[in-house]
């Protein structure tokens, strides 16, 4: 019978922590439209997967009146389960328990979790929700998000870290997140800055609203800290899961090559008129890509910031891939500051776990002028063009259009390792535009014209003879910059051949503690 008794007391220890700050703080979470810690964890994880980790920890803290405050679990769920049958683990915070807010405990449990991720292989899933360090425990709540913010940084490139805002996450608690390699932010509850509107306006003189200061609209478009913003905590969850499709479980496998059913002989027809016969006029980048993948299937990353340049996921034969691609449908496709950090993000994102590069260009430059120069432009380029020229993985690369000066070099060019350079017929790849060159060369023989047709005629001549000689592919493919000419409709095709004779490249880098890359 005493033993039937403690029986009894577990399942009822179990239920009481099930049940987090109580009803009352659980109706309440569900008013703001929020769902709590556990039912974040049923709809992300394979059903009945989850195994939950510390489930009757406590704070430690005896100060400020925290002895009469004791929940189990002490405001997170922490344990591992699957995502379609991949093992992943997972944090989950709740806010029903003081705001969910973060104490020693709080941290070890999900620096727990984090250590056996690294050393099983398997990512890590951080879903935020929480009013930040727990003020009563001091320094001791500042070392828990050191803590973890250690196991961040010794995650990263070694298992995907994808964290997802579904509350509030400010001040110290941004940095984890900040850590990880993708942050998911859902539109309506979210936000996240390092200080708040209070001690800003109190400091600077500023007044401003949390969502003007830190919601995910900001975070997504305007400062880049964020990659996707959800409309709901579920496509969250989805986004989540399909997020994992395209990557390992860590940096010493492969992505998973799945079952294809769309032809990899499909010819898309359009693509031979695609181009504009105008060089100046725009097209949208993203009606090509949706025409070479798998089922016209794309996700995309940071689709609201940096529009000038377009990177995501997709599959080409079953095979997992990354797309880095101008877009000359905002900002005539150039690369900017803004343009680069996202990209050469990205990159080296793919390039830690394995994922092939396949990379569109249509690059007219580098957006001239003050604000990009002093803003950084070189360093920021630069990040892209070293991270391009680290990355070991498969890539290929097609120019579409023009690819001019230092950004034709910048944008996966066979000098940086590219492994298999295509062409379309309508590529200019050169140092820049023909009106430009002929401005600068011909700049001693136009002034002597005096006559403004003559003048005009000859400036047409000499910019027709640069066309041809310069502004298209066939100069690059005599050098061996371009493997091969290929026609539009065909890319699909000679893409997945590509990728399938790159599956078993071997390349590397030479030792060294770690690169500096222009930060």
């Amino acid at each position: 019978m005493e033993h039937l008794e403690k029986i009894k007391q577990l399942i009822e220890l179990r239920e009481k922590a099930k049940q987090g700050g109580g009803e009352n703080r659980i109706e309440a979470q569900h008013a703001k439209g929020k769902y709590t810690a556990r039912e974040r964890i049923e709809m992300l994880l394979d059903e009945g997967s989850f195994e939950e980790y510390d489930m009757f920890v406590t704070h430690r803290c005896r100060d400020f009146g925290l002895e009469d405050q004791l929940y189990l679990g002490d405001g997170v769920i922490t344990g591992h389960g699957t995502i379609d049958g991949r093992v992943v683990y997972v944090f989950s915070q709740d806010f029903t328990v003081m705001g969910g807010s973060l104490s020693e405990t709080f941290a070890n449990k999900i620096c727990k979790i984090m250590d056996q991720a690294i050393k099983v292989g398997a990512p890590i899933i951080g879903i935020n929700d929480s009013g930040g360090a727990r003020i009563q425990e001091g320094v001791m709540s500042l070392a828990g998000y050191a803590e973890i913010f250690h196991r961040n940084i010794m995650a990263s490139g070694v298992v995907p870290q994808i964290s997802a805002i579904f509350g509030p996450c400010a001040g110290g608690a941004v940095y984890s997140p900040a850590l990880t390699d993708v942050i998911i932010m859902s539109e309506k509850n979210s936000y996240m800055f390092v200080t708040g509107p209070k001690v800003t306006k109190a400091v600077t003189g500023e007044d401003i609203s949390v969502e003007d200061l830190g919601s995910a609209g900001v975070h997504t478009s305007k400062s880049g800290v964020a990659h996707f913003r959800a409309e709901s905590e579920e496509e969250g969850i989805l986004l989540i899961r399909k997020l994992l499709e395209y990557l390992p479980s860590n940096n010493l496998e492969d992505p998973i090559v799945t079952e294809c059913t769309d032809p990899i002989d499909r010819l898309e027809e359009e693509l031979n008129s695609i181009i504009p016969s105008n060089p100046n006029q725009p097209y949208d980048v993203k009606d090509i890509i949706y025409s070479l993948v798998d089922d016209r299937e794309f996700l995309e990353m940071h689709r609201h910031y940096a529009k000038n340049i377009v990177v995501g996921f997709a599959k080409f034969n079953g095979i997992p891939v990354g797309i880095v691609a101008n877009q000359p449908n905002y900002l005539a496709g150039v690369l900017d500051i803004d343009a680069s950090k996202k990209a050469a993000r990205f990159v080296r994102f793919c390039d830690a776990f394995n994922v092939p590069l396949v990379t569109l260009v249509d690059v007219p430059g580098f957006l001239p002028g003050s604000r990009q120069e002093h803003g950084g432009i070189i360093i920021h380029g630069a990040k892209l063009l070293f991270a391009y020229g680290e990355a070991t993985v498969p890539k290929v690369t097609v120019t579409l259009r023009k690819s001019y000066g230092g950004a034709h070099d910048v944008m996966s060019s066979k000098q940086l390792r590219s492994d298999i350079n295509y062409a379309w017929p309508s590529a200019e790849i050169a140092v820049m535009g023909a009106k430009g060159a002929i401005e600068i060369l011909e700049s001693s023989n136009v002034a002597k014209i005096e006559d403004p047709e003559e003048r005009a005629k000859y400036i047409a001549q000499k910019e027709t003879e640069y066309i041809e000689k310069f502004a298209n592919p066939y100069m690059a493919a005599r050098h061996g910059f371009i493997d091969d000419v290929i026609e539009p409709r065909n890319t699909r095709f000679r893409v997945i051949r590509a990728l399938q004779t790159l599956a078993t490249k071997k390349d590397t880098n030479p030792p060294r503690k770690h690169n500096n890359i222009p930060l």
